[in-house]
């Protein structure tokens, strides 16, 4: 399994999908880091203070880690997502295991200093991008609609971890609402465009390396 965030430029915008884990998060959970987001970001030219927005797909810990480094951004996630981790059943352990307590906090504090745009169903987040709440792995799974160059890529982060659970109708072994990963799986399939996995090795491969002296950093879709 791979772990990936997405950053999103033009326009005189730039957003992130996603913040990964630290490294020390990294290491009590036996998971290896490759490159730190500040040393991503630095390596693709670009500084936390540039950073206009942060989509939060969902509050599991691969996805939450360093969430607070954005002084000037907007940070988006889905109402019921942040709900339910602030809530009552996120303590139950078949919950708790996949969220660092330390990122829901730095999320709730970000929402009470009014950093954080609470949404639901759908929400544009910038012109060409748009986010689709689909639930299922998370109560507030979001994906992410992305106007390309060469046509609509959907960023389908944990709604689909591997393209082999879309071709084969095989939901991930990890969810909310088992209905509701089919339900995510017919929305992926009716939108359609270039689908981004959101685990999967293959996206290293499928699309063009951004630097091609080192093919396992980052590719360019779209």
């Amino acid at each position: 399994m791979d772990y990936y965030f997405w950053l999103l430029r033009g326009g005189g915008r730039t957003i992130l999908v996603d913040t990964g884990f630290t490294p020390e998060v990294g290491d009590a959970r036996g998971r290896t880091t490759l490159c730190a987001l500040p040393e991503a970001l630095a390596r693709l030219g670009v500084e936390p203070a540039d950073v206009g927005t942060v989509i939060v797909t969902h509050g599991h810990y691969d996805h939450t880690g360093q969430v607070g480094l954005f002084p000037r951004a907007e940070i988006v996630i889905s109402d019921r997502e942040l709900a339910f981790w602030t809530g009552p059943y996120a303590r139950r352990a078949q919950f708790a295991h996949a969220v660092e307590t330390a990122d829901i906090d730095t999320l709730t504090r970000l929402d009470a200093a009014g950093q954080v745009t609470r949404i639901r169903d759908r929400h544009q987040a910038a012109p060409g991008v748009e986010l689709v709440e689909v639930g299922g792995h998370t109560p507030g799974q979001l994906i992410a609609l992305v106007d390309g160059e060469d046509g609509q890529v959907l960023l389908a982060s944990d709604a689909v971890h591997y393209y082999d659970e879309l071709d084969l109708d095989r939901p991930f072994a990890v969810f909310a609402n088992l209905t509701g990963m089919y339900r995510g799986f017919d929305t992926v399939r009716d939108i359609g465009g270039t689908v981004v996995a959101g685990h999967d090795p293959a996206v290293l491969t499928r699309f063009t390396p951004w630097d091609r002296a080192d093919p396992g950093f980052a590719v360019r879709v779209g």
